[in-house]
C-alpha cells in the first residue's frame, strides 16, 4: 500500500477521487492500492523552551540566551490534531512507500517532513511536485513522481529558517520584554518582523518632523494649453506676483514642438506580492485578504499554485496557453484577438532561467461559473494580467513643447494613446477615475510662432512623505526598503527581500495583533510604542531592512545549495549571544503596551 499524505482534507479528496482511492475511511481515503491521509497545516511545531530544560519556562534575564544544543520537534497540543497524527503514524508504519502530497514550496515541505519524522517514517518517500489541482495536473503529476531527495535542500532552508526565527524570536523577544517591559507587557521581536516595523517607524518619523510651507509657481495659458514656468518654485508672494507683472509685458513664444512616438511594454504576470499590491490599490484588500482569496480559487482549481515570487512562466507551459486562453469563457471578446493568430514565445514570458518551484499566477483550464465578490475580483485581476501578457505593445505619443515669455522659459508635457493594445483590457470605468486623468491633450504648435497669453500664480502647498499602504509596504519588504518602480530592477532585487511573499501578510497582520502599528483609511501608521520599541533597539541588524535581507538571500542559497544551512544557524546564534551581552548592560525607558499576551509569571 502506498500512502498519500496532503496538507489539507479538501486537497487529499481531491487526489483520492483522481487516482481512485473513494473509499472513505477514518481519517484517510483508501483503493486502487492507495492510502490517502492528510494533516490541517501544521501538526508539528519546534519544542518550546522549557521542553529542553524546565528553568527556560521562566523569563528571567539571567538565564538568556536560550540556545538548545540540538532542536526537535512535537506534536502541537490539539485533540484534532494528536487524532489525526496517530492515523498517520499507523498508516506510515505499516505502507510500502510514503508519497509526499503537502504543498509544493518551502513551508509545504517543512510540515510534511516533520510529520514523517515524528512519526518515524522509515519506507522510501515520493514527491508529488504541481502547480495546480486540476484533474490533469493531479495525473501528470503522478506520472512524473520525484525523488525525495529532490528536495533535501527545500527542507534544510524550510528547517533553517524556522530554527532561525525561533533564536531570535524567542530570545530577543524575552531579552526585550524583561529588561523594558512594563508588568505583563511583551514586546515581540522578530527576524522579518522588527526591520518591517522599523520601516514604518521611519516613514512615520519623517512625516512628524515634516513642516509644511507654501510656495508659488508661475504658469500660463497659451491656446488654451497651461505650460509651467520651468523656474524654482517662489517661496514668497511678493516674488510671484513680480513675476507675473513681469509676464504681462511679455508675448509668449514657442521655441520648440517634439512629438515621439513610443511603446509601454505589457505588464508582467502576477507574483503573490503584485497580486496583493494591486488588490490593495484597486480594492482596498488587505495583504492577509488577498492571500485568503487567492488561496482560495488555488483549492477550488480556477488558478496555479500562488504562493510565488516570480513573473514569468516556464517554457513547457507554452503549449497550453492556447488552451487556456480559449477555455476563458467570460472574456471571450478579449482572447478572440489572441487566438486569431499564432501566440509568439516571448521572453519576457517565457523563460526556464527565471522559474524556480512554481511559474507565475495564471487562471487554468478550468473556467468559474459563479464566485463570491471578493474571489471574482481577484480572479478578474490575474485573468486579464494573463490575457494582457499576450496582446500588443501599447502605441503612445509623447509631446514636449518648449517656450518662453520674455527670459522664463515654459513647458508643457503630454501623452496621447495611438494604439491601446493591452491597455483595451483595462477600459476606464467611469469618468473622473484616476486612471481617467490623462495628461492635457495638447494641439499642433511650430517653433517660432508666437501670441498672447494670460498668466498666472498657482499657490501650493508642501506635502509630507507619503504613508505606508499594505500596497507600498509590501514593495517595500519585497525591495529590502528601496523604492523601485521599474519592474526588471525590482525582479533583481527581490533575491535581498525580507520575508517570503507566503509570510509577509503574516508579518503585517502581526504589527496589528502587537499595537506597533494602526491603519487609518489605507494609511499604515507606527504607534507609540512601534516608535519606542525600534528607538530602544540600538542592534543595526535586527531592525535593518537591508541586512535582514541578507539573511533572506543566503536562505534562498541554501536553497540552491550554495550555503550551508548550519553556518547559517551560527550566523544567528552569535548575533543572539552578542545581542544578550549588549542589552544586558544597556539602560532605558519602560515600554508600555496593551499586550496581545500577558506575560508568563517569574
Amino acid at each position: 500500500m502506498k500512502v498519500c499524505i496532503a496538507e489539507k482534507p479538501s486537497v487529499a479528496k481531491d487526489i483520492a477521487q483522481v487516482i481512485g482511492a473513494t473509499v472513505r475511511k477514518d481519517g484517510y481515503y483508501e483503493g486502487n492500492g492507495y492510502q490517502v491521509t492528510w494533516t490541517f497545516g501544521h501538526l508539528c511545531t519546534l519544542k518550546e523552551p522549557h521542553d529542553y530544560a524546565a528553568e527556560w519556562k521562566s523569563w528571567r534575564l539571567e538565564l538568556l540566551p536560550i540556545i538548545p544544543p540540538t532542536f526537535g520537534i512535537k506534536l502541537i497540543e490539539n485533540k484534532g490534531i494528536e487524532k489525526q497524527f496517530k492515523v498517520i503514524e499507523r498508516l506510515v508504519a505499516t505502507c510500502e512507500e510514503v508519497i509526499n502530497c503537502g504543498d509544493a514550496g518551502q513551508e509545504g515541505e517543512l510540515i510534511q517532513r516533520w510529520v514523517l519524522l515524528k512519526a518515524r517514517c522509515q519506507v522510501p518517500m515520493k514527491r508529488l511536485w504541481i502547480s495546480s489541482l486540476t484533474e490533469t495536473a493531479i495525473r501528470e503529476g503522478f506520472n512524473n513522481l520525484k525523488s525525495a531527495e529532490d528536495y533535501e535542500r527545500l527542507y534544510a532552508a524550510g528547517s533553517a529558517r524556522a530554527i532561525g526565527d525561533w533564536l531570535l524570536g524567542i530570545n530577543a523577544t524575552r531579552l526585550f520584554t524583561t529588561k523594558y517591559g512594563a508588568y505583563k507587557t511583551v514586546l515581540s521581536i522578530g527576524r522579518v518582523q522588527t526591520p518591517t516595523l522599523a520601516m514604518l517607524v521611519e516613514r512615520q518619523k519623517e512625516i512628524n518632523a515634516f513642516k509644511a510651507t507654501d510656495y508659488w509657481e508661475l504658469k500660463t495659458t497659451y491656446r488654451e494649453t497651461i505650460f509651467t514656468a520651468q523656474i524654482e518654485r517662489l517661496k514668497s508672494a511678493e516674488r510671484a506676483d513680480k513675476g507675473l507683472a513681469y509676464l504681462q509685458q511679455h508675448l509668449f513664444e514657442i521655441l520648440s514642438a517634439e512629438t515621439k512616438e513610443g511603446r509601454e511594454k505589457n505588464p508582467r504576470l502576477y507574483d503573490l506580492t503584485s497580486l496583493q499590491v494591486d488588490a490593495n490599490k484597486k480594492y482596498g484588500f488587505s495583504a492577509d485578504e488577498t492571500l485568503t482569496n487567492i488561496q482560495s480559487l488555488y483549492e477550488k482549481k480556477w488558478v496555479t499554485y500562488p504562493r510565488v515570487d516570480t513573473t514569468y512562466l516556464s517554457e513547457d507551459i507554452f503549449p497550453q496557453v492556447p488552451h487556456i486562453l480559449a477555455s476563458m469563457k467570460h472574456y471571450a471578446s478579449y482572447t478572440a484577438v489572441i487566438l486569431e493568430n499564432p501566440i509568439d514565445k516571448n521572453k519576457s514570458i517565457f523563460d526556464n532561467a527565471k522559474v524556480s518551484d512554481h511559474h507565475a499566477i495564471i487562471p487554468t483550464e478550468i473556467c468559474p461559473d459563479s464566485l463570491p465578490l471578493t474571489e471574482k475580483r481577484i480572479y478578474d485581476l490575474v485573468a486579464r494580467r494573463f490575457i494582457a501578457a499576450f496582446y500588443p505593445e501599447c502605441k503612445i505619443s509623447n509631446t514636449t513643447i518648449e517656450g518662453k515669455v520674455g527670459t522664463i522659459p515654459f513647458r508643457v508635457t503630454g501623452k496621447q494613446i495611438l494604439e491601446p493594445g493591452w491597455r483595451a483590457l483595462y477600459p476606464k470605468e467611469k469618468k473622473g477615475d484616476k486612471a481617467d486623468k490623462e495628461e492635457q491633450e495638447i494641439p499642433l504648435f511650430e517653433a517660432g510662432e508666437s501670441g498672447p497669453h494670460e498668466p498666472f500664480i498657482h499657490k501650493g502647498r508642501t506635502t509630507a512623505p507619503k504613508a505606508y499602504t499594505e500596497a507600498t509596504l509590501l514593495r517595500a519588504m519585497e525591495t529590502a526598503g528601496k523604492q523601485v518602480d521599474d519592474e526588471e530592477m525590482r525582479e533583481l532585487l527581490k533575491e535581498n527581500g525580507i520575508g517570503r511573499p507566503s509570510t509577509r501578510a503574516n508579518i503585517i497582520e502581526t504589527l496589528f495583533r502587537r499595537k506597533y502599528i494602526e491603519k487609518k483609511g489605507r494609511k499604515l501608521i507606527a504607534t507609540q510604542t512601534g516608535m519606542e520599541l525600534i528607538d530602544t533597539i540600538k542592534n543595526e541588524l535586527l531592525k535593518s531592512p537591508e541586512l535582514t535581507g541578507v539573511w533572506e538571500r543566503k536562505l534562498r542559497l541554501v536553497e540552491k545549495g550554495t550555503y550551508d544551512a548550519t553556518v547559517f544557524k551560527q550566523e544567528l546564534v552569535e548575533l543572539v549571544i552578542q545581542l544578550v551581552n549588549e542589552v544586558r548592560s544597556s539602560q532605558y525607558k519602560t515600554i508600555t503596551v496593551q499586550a496581545e499576551a500577558v506575560r508568563p509569571k517569574k
